[in-house]
């Protein structure tokens, strides 16, 4: 079993800056995709920062230009760098990764989410 423990979150003012990060631990063989998710109360989750494990991330439009992600392979860690925050991206959010696993019988690739992070903007 694989779990995600998200840190990083907060109250912070308009045009401050938080780093989120997620570690993940147990069985993992390699971790493919790493993202990071966000849900506003009465609205849907929606993807903030993708990461492939070739290297290529993508954003939503929202926050390109304020909002970076990081990996650390070695360490099963993503993080994401928050800047020049909006009240607008109040909301929970939560770290998404999909993890490889090769066995006798195959391969399982699962997906897993943490807990959840609360970040405030106040304006």
């Amino acid at each position: 079993q694989v779990q995600l423990v998200e840190s990083g979150g907060g109250l912070v003012q308009t045009g401050g800056s938080l780093r989120l990060s997620c570690v993940a631990s147990g069985r993992i063989d390699r971790i493919n995709n790493m993202g990071w998710y966000r849900q506003a109360p009465g609205k849907q989750r929606e993807l903030v920062a993708g990461l492939t494990n070739r290297g290529r991330a993508d954003y939503a439009d929202s926050v390109k230009g304020r909002f970076t992600i990081f990996r650390d392979s070695a360490k099963n860690t993503v993080a994401l760098q928050m800047n020049n925050l909006k009240p607008e991206d109040t909301a929970v959010y939560y770290c998404n990764m999909e993890v490889y696993n090769d066995y006798d019988v195959g391969y399982l690739v699962q997906d897993y989410w943490g807990q959840g992070t609360q970040v405030t903007v106040s304006s």
